[in-house]
């Protein structure tokens, strides 16, 4: 494009002459008064030429930029449903009010797993997680897409403030029972614990309301809305904050009266009440546990609202329950995918934790060939680092062929003319002290293979701090930072890790529970599924009302690699 000046004047002040007319030939001459009409009418021509020429390709050039914006362009305003339904498009990845284009795959439904429905502005991590990870690891039943519609069709017509709701609310504020079959029914999850076990629970309760045909209704908490998008269309999951019992949540345990375990005791009916306190935290009693029976799951069918704490992922156990067992084979014929499937429906990272996922991501991991997850979570209660949990993920890393060996005092044999492989170690752990330690061994030392090594961490907040919103956020971002590493360690016993290998679908090497100071040998094991370990389950058989050892029932519920009396899908 030509820069154009303003007229400018001569030395003296005065204005410069006037150009040449523009009807003189190149020479300056017209030989002739026809020569010089002629000379005229072709320069008219040519103008006008020059002019239409002009005009057509700025018009072409902005129907080319309206039509496919360069990616340099920021535009304010993205019609994000218009441009997601094509093949591959560019969207605008909104963060703390920058923008920046990236492509939105086609299958941003993960082979109809997730519904339509939603305004994807609102939650840009539904449809564009996918530009971080592969897609789902294996492909869901029809049979679960189908359910998954048809429970987001009852949660429409039965949730808050729907007038169903507002009649089951009714009837448990008078302590009246539902007076028919078509009344809808309700289970309330409490939010309780850290957030890793909150969201194996909420995933555990979940499945329980598809099994029983019953609305999920989500507490709240102190951080639920800020951690999570709402997973179903035109219907919200949270539990109203004027629900009537909410003031209860909090006193909720193993000892209230309301729990149906107590119930039991009594010989009293809960069926005659309102409501059932399913208590299923890690301390419920033999009482409690009968959750898990049968013939309980049939009475319980009686409450039309039932009210749930837990800090245990219990979808093993509902697989060793006969009423459930044939529904729960179609719906996942694979049963390692369970966690899997339920969480990459569930759990969409709203737009303040994404912005926090996605900037860690391009700034520090899209670029490498290989990521590495490794996750240290140390139950001790000194705080650490600590020399022998350092020895032990070096050990498991370098033995298992995760992470590349180093050679000191000599030069590394490799072929040089080979470019070499960039490795992103993302580490994660209340203490920083592990991470500088990896981090200074592969500066200061090169690898004997040439792989380059960069390793990483995103915070460490020395303890946990359940109760901060800002903690949980940087929490809820690095398990899922986790998930989208291409091999993952993770430590005995963390629901971190759980979420984090489950979401990615990934088989993890598990860093066995240290005893007595001293690193374990061997120091890690690969994982036998993807699916989290139900720490707390029962050990009941429902029918001769006598112990059991439920991890040798089915042949897909075993003990955990981790804790050898949890259970686990394989």
């Amino acid at each position: 494009m030509k820069r154009f000046n303003k007229a400018a004047s001569t030395p003296d002040g005065g204005q410069p002459p006037p150009p040449p007319s523009s009807d003189h030939t190149s020479d300056g001459v017209c030989r002739s008064t026809a020569e010089c009409k002629c000379g005229l009418n072709i320069m008219k021509l040519t103008g006008v030429i020059v002019v239409f020429v002009m005009g057509f390709s700025v018009l072409f050039s902005v129907s080319v930029v309206l039509r496919d914006p360069p990616s340099d362009v920021l535009w304010p305003v993205v019609d994000a449903s218009r441009i997601l339904d094509s093949n591959l498009h560019k969207a605008i990845l909104e963060e703390d009010e920058l923008a920046q284009p990236v492509e939105v795959p086609n299958d941003k439904l993960l082979g109809d797993l997730l519904p339509i429905g939603f305004d994807d502005k609102s939650c840009l991590s539904r449809y564009q997680s996918l530009l971080y990870r592969r897609g789902l690891s294996r492909k869901p039943s029809s049979h679960l897409i189908s359910k998954l519609r048809s429970y987001e069709a009852l949660h429409k017509k039965c949730g808050p403030h729907t007038n169903p709701y507002d009649k089951a609310l009714e009837n448990l504020k008078k302590s009246a029972t539902a007076n028919s079959t078509t009344d809808c029914k309700y289970l309330v999850w409490i939010s309780f614990s850290g957030l890793g076990n909150r969201i194996l629970t909420l995933a555990s309760a979940f499945l329980y309301a598809l099994l029983t045909d019953r609305v999920l209704l989500v507490d709240s908490g102190k951080d639920i809305p800020d951690l999570f998008c709402e997973p179903f269309p035109e219907s919200s999951w949270l539990l109203p904050s004027d629900f009537p019992l909410a003031e209860k949540f909090n006193g909720f345990n193993q000892k209230s009266n309301e729990s149906y375990g107590n119930s039991l005791k009594r010989n009293s009916s809960s069926g005659n009440l309102p409501y059932a306190y399913l208590h299923l935290v890690h301390d419920y009693d033999d009482k409690d546990k009968l959750f898990f029976c049968n013939q309980d799951q049939e009475y319980l069918q009686k409450n039309q609202w039932l009210i749930m704490k837990t800090d245990n992922y219990f979808i093993p156990s509902l697989f060793l329950i006969p009423t459930f067992e044939k529904e729960l084979h179609s719906l996942f014929p694979d049963k390692e995918t369970v966690f899997h499937f339920l969480g990459r429906y569930l759990f969409h990272p709203t737009n303040s934790v994404w912005g926090l996922i996605s900037r860690y991501y391009q700034s520090y991991l899209s670029n490498a060939d290989v990521r590495i997850g490794i996750q240290i979570r140390v139950f001790d209660a000194k705080s650490g680092p600590f020399k022998h949990v350092l020895d032990q993920i070096l050990s498991c890393t370098t033995k298992e062929d995760i992470l590349p060996q180093i050679t000191k005092n000599q030069e590394p044999d490799f072929d040089r003319s080979v470019k070499p492989k960039t490795v992103a170690v993302l580490m994660t752990s209340l203490s920083g002290g592990y991470f500088e330690e990896v981090r200074n061994m592969y500066w200061e030392n090169p690898t004997k293979n040439g792989d380059l090594i960069g390793v990483y961490q995103p915070s460490y907040e020395g303890y946990q701090q359940n109760e901060k919103r800002n903690h949980n956020r940087k929490a809820w971002a690095e398990m899922y930072l986790l998930s989208l590493t291409d091999k993952l360690v993770t430590s005995s016993w963390s629901t971190f890790g759980y979420v984090a290998q489950g979401l990615g679908g990934l088989r993890p090497w598990i860093l066995y529970k240290p005893e007595n100071l001293t690193a374990p040998d061997p120091p890690c094991g690969r994982a036998v599924s993807m699916e989290p370990c139900f720490h707390a389950p029962p050990f009941y058989d429902c029918k001769l009302r006598r112990g059991v050892d439920t991890g040798a029932i089915v042949p897909h519920v075993k003990h955990c690699e981790d804790m050898s009396w949890g259970l686990k899908l394989v």
